[in-house]
């Protein structure tokens, strides 16, 4: 009892400080997203933005943010715990040097190739449109170096990491999006002087953020003693170990980054916004997704690699149910608020500028079915890098063929009738399918865990959500008829509702005698100062 109280201690606070970071983050980039809907909407320009970002992007989420900080976070923890503090140096030097040179190569045949790829990843119809390619392919050019960049940081954020440092890594994406803010604005507003589509100055902005990722993590890898010093040796057997569990571990992670750029060839030929309705609504989807998802697994991932290298697999067990029940506790509510708010937070988010009501009315659907799979987006977040760490990685790649299989079904057969709707639901439902698969594999190969803790845990939470929800949509839909109007009356109400579901739903998941909550709501009050008595 007193391992599982531990455990989840250990995840909440490291998830708290992860998390903290990223709520800064996900803020940002929800300003981020409100920049590109005021100034460029739903269509043409923003359209050939989202094709052009998607492949460097994917190449991120694949290669950098996630095949390599879970192979690296895996062998770099257990070469510390084995060898020391010098074999570890000499690692990360050798792996950032590989990746210069690799990545490097990636990014300069992207940029050649950039025409090319925007055709292969488009449909004819797509190109049809005049300049829409040529504006793509530019921009394409422009951000593919940031997949070096990215990756770089990648390393630095894995390094911090296996050191129990978290918070500053995780503040590397807002410094991203503030340096991609900044920039992309004042040269967005540069680009029409030299010829250049506004946007332009969008995808220059992309780089200057992935520039300021690597900055803001430098001081304190210095602080912890690291000093770059290029090396190469490919014979490292460390090397060859990353690598080897890379390769599994691109498609391990690869069912939704696949799904993605599968969708986007199909969003392509349907009407003219559609890409832009699905990625609004997609990055609306990740602010709770980083949040419960991404930082409960940075908090997880050097624990259960930790546990793994010392083949003490009852911690392992303990440390992947507590972060998976603590992840239902908080995406479930999340994902019934964003169905039945969905409408208000596109509103008042992206409805301004050159975003129309009708804009608003096509991402907010997308968002409520997106929003089906986000237990499953946040779960697979937690459960892809416990196998890297058991050293079975082959299992993501199975259950990865299984979700882009499936998606492909789903999306032809719904697709002329639901058009970009079918992409958002088949996304949905197929990363739920892969969550369910992994959870049966890791269930079989760890000789069992507490999955009934689980089960419990939804079962418990899912009514109250499903009240919580219901009340917000009311709470917002009064509050807003009874203002009218007046100036700020969508996020008066949308606040409104938001504080109330927190509140009731915080109110009664704290009676349903949940251990992770009780612990939650442990370290919450402890964290609050005690007035001093003078006796």
């Amino acid at each position: 009892m007193k391992t599982e109280i531990s455990e989840t201690k250990t995840i909440a606070r490291s998830a708290g400080s992860v998390g903290t970071a990223i709520f800064a983050s996900r803020i940002l980039g929800l300003v981020r997203e409100q920049i590109f809907a005021i100034f460029f909407g739903a269509g043409f320009a923003y359209d050939a933005f989202v094709v052009a970002y998607r492949i460097p992007n994917l190449l991120r989420e694949l290669f950098a943010e996630g095949a390599l900080s879970s192979a690296f976070v895996t062998v770099f923890t257990d070469c510390k715990i084995k060898r020391g503090t010098e074999a570890t140096q000499k690692l990360a030097n050798n792996v950032i040097t590989t990746i210069i040179i690799i990545v490097g190569i990636i990014c300069a045949a992207g940029m050649y190739f950039s025409s090319d790829i925007v055709y292969f990843i488009t449909t004819t119809d797509y190109s049809k449109l005049t300049g829409k390619h040529e504006l793509t392919t530019l921009m394409t050019s422009i951000m593919f170096p940031f997949l070096l960049l990215v990756s770089l940081s990648a390393v630095a954020m894995g390094i911090l990491n296996t050191l129990g440092k978290f918070f500053i890594p995780a503040l590397t994406s807002s410094f991203f999006n503030l340096g991609s803010i900044v920039s992309g604005v004042i040269l967005s507003i540069i680009a029409p002087k030299y010829g250049f589509n506004p946007i332009v100055g969008m995808a220059c902005g992309v780089v200057v953020g992935g520039i300021l990722q690597i900055i803001i993590q430098l001081p304190s890898l210095t602080k912890q003693g690291f000093i770059y010093r290029p090396r190469l040796n490919f014979s490292d057997p460390d090397l060859k170990r990353i690598l080897k569990l890379m390769l599994p571990a691109i498609i391990g992670l690869a069912p939704l980054q696949i799904t993605v750029l599968i969708n986007t060839f199909f969003a392509s030929g349907c009407e003219q916004g559609s890409l832009s309705w699905l990625t609004y609504a997609y990055r609306v989807l990740w602010f709770p997704i980083g949040i419960v998802g991404v930082s409960l697994s940075v908090a997880t991932l050097p624990l259960v690699s930790r546990h793994a290298s010392n083949a003490d697999m009852g911690k392992l067990k303990e440390a992947y149910v507590s972060s998976t029940v603590l992840c239902i506790i908080l995406a479930v509510p999340a994902t019934l608020a964003l169905i039945f708010l969905s409408r208000p937070i596109i509103r008042v988010i992206f409805e301004h500028g050159n975003f129309t009501v009708a804009d608003t009315s096509r991402t907010a659907i997308a968002l409520s079915l997106y929003a089906i799979g986000l237990v499953a987006f946040s779960g697979q977040k937690i459960i892809v890098p416990v196998f890297y760490a058991l050293d079975k990685a082959r299992y993501p790649v199975f259950g990865s063929l299984i979700t882009i299989f499936l998606n492909i079904i789903v999306v032809i057969t719904t697709l002329d009738s639901l058009q970009f709707k079918a992409i958002a639901l088949s996304v949905s439902l197929c990363i739920t399918v892969n969550f369910i698969f992994l959870s049966f594999m890791l269930y079989k190969n760890t000789g069992g865990y507490e999955a009934g803790r689980i089960i419990k845990c939804f079962i418990k939470v899912f009514p109250l959500s499903v009240l919580m929800g219901a009340a917000t949509w009311w709470i917002d839909k009064n509050i807003n008829n009874l203002l009218g109007k007046i100036l700020f009356s969508n996020l008066i109400s949308l606040t409104a509702a938001i504080f109330f579901g927190i509140v009731f739903y915080g109110a009664l998941v704290n009676l349903l005698n949940i251990k992770e909550v009780t612990t939650l709501r442990n370290k919450l009050l402890s964290m609050i100062p005690k007035k001093k008595t003078n006796i």
